[in-house]
């Protein structure tokens, strides 16, 4: 039995046979299917196929997908039974199919030798030669290595003109062709049926005579004759049913004339005019290839990613900074109207920001050294040497022995341009670790300033939308249907709530001061966020409402990053893109939209949701076709769509840099390495030593956990001056511990950037 992930895998073989990015959907269908404007391919989840014969249905189907057109042909050919074009297109289909593809005639020839095993055709239950010239021919081209088929001179000629089909055209033409003989061949075994009816009646009349007279017509009418079954006209006219002169015959080549083309099986006793009941049966027995064994078995839905309105969902830069400057001026209006000491509220933040920056000065320095030496490193390592033709005159004299005496220049490539973006989760569960993951991206902010690397930061949340501008009453919360939709509501299309925003919080697109002034901005931002509404530290303000911590639409920024990446790169012209999404732990999940009937009145529907993490969701990307399962998981769903990115941006490196204590680490890397306990182990004590790790190709090209205690001790050797001997080995310990951690995350963070 196949599983979810092998029906994919199937679907791939489609997509390759059919040498375009074919939208694949492995549906509960009865019947394959191909809309040919969406380039759809429906395929029924053969459930108790074997992979061969799964392969062998594949293969069919693709040929009809690349072959069969979608004309209504039946205007042009009314009279023209399905089913026999069906017979003959199967065989001008699978004929392309493996001249196209040689390996194919093996994968045929085992899958329908499995199928005749199978008794797939139901031939035990007929004979056949009785069956009728479609069915046979349909058994000949299908299953006529296994099974032995005989056709006279007359049926020949369409078994042999069905495989010179090149077009549907002459599969239509041949069809009519092949019906018109056929309804023929049975109007004259119909009529000879009667005539048989007649000569009886007729010899029993003159046995009584025992004379041995040739048959000759009588003038005078039978009592079947005036029945209308039969008169002269009939028995003697050969042009207009095809019957055989009969006149000059005797009684006994009557009967031989009749007996042969009894014999015949133009239809057969189990065939009949209009239907070639092997093409039916066939199509039967598919059906019963779906049919479920197992309550557990699921039925795949596939959902498309919206087109996202950017100007509803990105919150601008410079409309965020504007909000916050406006805060602080009144945070410091509202202190100064109620307090009689006149102090700047900020005083203390705003210095810590500016030693914070100062002392950063020697990581950012460090950053830029590894990036240089990574980048000169890679283009030494892609660069080519290639002789100039010009004579090395220093090497003559070993002419006699060396036949290089020419002189080389290396080439180095040039290199592409970078640029970053910063994907910083603004949740809740961030407020513990938000000041030290904040310091982390503005060091990475600073080195790309003094590397000139273009880069972009945006904080997701979903408190943006949720409130209103300042008014002279504060605040006012805003209702869901208020708030504009991000993108229009379809069948089977991932929802992104209203409330859901990317907040611009900075940009290499400013001026230097503006981008001194909006990264204090973030650092007063956060500090109220990481106190937890306390008054202390001289901490006078609070935050603003509009940014403070919500929960973790994480898999919405990854939605959203589609057209966000593809907007940075035309706005910067980088070529090379760098995606750092900073978190602290799991997305909450996505849903999406769903058509529903009511069960009391059916002829009326109405759009709902249904969750992605149900475990049979598959996102399709329709730019190329490809898709991606979603796990009931909610770390496996995040994969998804970072696989997903990863397939539709390929020059797009997707970096992750995780924050967390000893005890999320340990489940961290049991979830990750999917409970492998040798890896398991391997990682927790790499984690031990370092307080940092780093996975591979997990959804991310890269994953780094950090940890959070180490990330909160200064760096710096920094002691009091009474401390003890003890006090400053132990400082000093820490000191080299958290730098030697930094330096070793940031070395192997640079490897991917430069």
């Amino acid at each position: 039995m196949l599983t979810q992930v092998n029906y994919e895998v199937k679907g791939q073989l489609a997509k390759l046979l059919a040498t375009e990015d074919l939208i694949i959907e492995n549906r509960k269908v009865s019947t394959a299917s191909f809309d040919t404007e969406r380039r759809v391919l429906t395929l029924p989840m053969w459930e108790k196929a074997s992979g061969v014969v799964y392969d062998l249905l594949v293969g069919h189907e693709v040929g009809h997908a690349l072959y069969t057109p979608a004309d209504n042909w039946t205007y042009d050919y009314p009279d023209v039974p399905m089913s026999y074009v069906n017979v003959l297109e199967d065989v001008r289909i699978e004929k392309f199919m493996k001249q196209r593809y040689p390996g194919l005639s093996k994968t045929f020839y085992n899958g329908y030798s499995q199928l005749a095993d199978q008794d797939f055709f139901e031939l035990s239950e007929h004979d056949i030669e009785e069956m009728g010239l479609a069915d046979r021919i349909n058994i000949h081209y299908k299953i006529g290595s296994f099974e032995d088929v005989s056709f006279n001179d007359e049926e020949q000629y369409f078994v042999d003109k069905a495989f010179k089909t090149e077009t549907f055209k002459d599969v239509l033409k041949l069809a009519q062709e092949l019906y018109t003989y056929i309804k023929e061949k049975r109007e004259q075994e119909e009529q000879l049926t009667k005539l048989d009816d007649l000569e009886f009646s007729m010899g029993e009349s003159s046995s009584g005579s025992g004379m041995g007279m040739p048959f000759q017509p009588s003038n005078e009418k039978t009592d079947s004759e005036m029945d209308g079954d039969v008169d002269d006209g009939e028995l003697s006219d050969k042009g207009g049913d095809g019957l055989p002169d009969v006149s000059d015959m005797t009684h006994e080549e009557v009967l031989e004339e009749l007996e042969r083309l009894s014999d015949d099986p133009i239809g057969g006793v189990h065939g009949g005019v209009t239907e070639a009941i092997t093409d039916k049966t066939f199509q039967d027995n598919l059906e019963n290839l779906n049919k479920k064994e197992t309550s557990s078995f699921y039925v795949p839905e596939y959902v498309e990613l919206p087109t996202l309105n950017l100007d509803t969902l990105v919150a601008k830069n410079s409309e965020v900074h504007s909000y916050l400057d406006e805060f602080w001026l009144r945070s410091q209006k509202n202190f100064d109207e109620n307090s009689t000491s006149k102090m700047d509220i900020f005083e203390k933040v705003d210095n810590d920001y500016r030693l914070f920056r100062r002392s950063a000065q020697k990581e950012v320095n460090y950053l830029v050294k590894e990036f240089e030496c990574r980048k000169s490193a890679d283009a030494y390592a892609r660069a080519t040497v290639s002789k100039t033709g010009v004579l090395d005159c220093t090497k003559l004299h070993t002419y006699k022995f060396n036949e290089d005496l020419f002189k080389k220049i290396t080439v180095l490539p040039d290199g592409k341009n970078h640029g970053l973006m910063f994907v910083l989760d603004w949740s809740g569960s961030m407020s513990t670790v938000l000041m030290d993951t904040i310091k982390q991206l503005f060091n990475l902010i600073w080195f790309c300033k003094k590397v000139q690397i273009p880069f972009q930061v945006f904080a997701f949340t979903n408190e943006w939308s949720h409130h209103n501008e300042w008014d002279d009453d504060g605040f006012h919360w805003r209702s869901m249907k208020d708030m504009p939709a991000h993108h229009e509501e379809a069948d089977h299309r991932i929802k992104v709530e209203a409330q859901f925003s990317m907040v611009e919080f900075l940009t290499s697109d400013c001026k230097k001061s503006d981008l001194e002034k909006q990264m204090l901005n973030i650092w007063r931002l956060t500090i109220p966020l990481t106190q937890h509404f306390r008054w202390d530290n001289n901490i006078m303000y609070q935050y603003p409402r509009r940014l403070s911590l919500s929960g973790t639409p994480l898999n919405e920024a990854l939605v959203s990053l589609n057209q966000l990446i593809p907007q940075f790169k035309k706005s910067t012209g980088v070529q090379k893109v760098q995606c750092v999404t900073l978190t602290d732990g799991e997305a909450h999940p996505l849903s999406y939209t769903c058509q529903f009937t009511f069960k009391d009145h059916p002829e009326r529907d109405y759009m709902g949701h249904r969750s992605v993490m149900n475990g049979s969701v598959f996102i399709r990307d329709k730019f190329n076709g490809k898709t991606y399962y979603c796990n009931a998981h909610a770390h496996e769903l995040t994969s998804a769509l970072l696989n997903q990115l990863r397939g539709r941006f390929p020059d797009v490196n997707f970096i992750g840099i995780r924050v967390m204590d000893g005890r999320d680490a340990n489940s961290f890397i049991r979830r990750y390495m999917d409970w492998d306990f040798e890896k398991v182990q391997q990682i927790q004590a790499g984690w031990k030593k370092d307080k940092s790790l780093k996975l591979v190709d997990v959804g991310y090209h890269a994953y780094f956990g950090l940890s959070s205690h180490a990330l909160g001790n200064d760096t710096e050797f920094t002691v009091k001056e009474d401390a003890t001997k003890a006090q400053i080995k132990s400082a000093f310990k820490k000191s080299l511990t958290a730098k030697k951690m930094n330096k070793k995350v940031l070395s192997q963070f640079m490897d991917f950037i430069a």
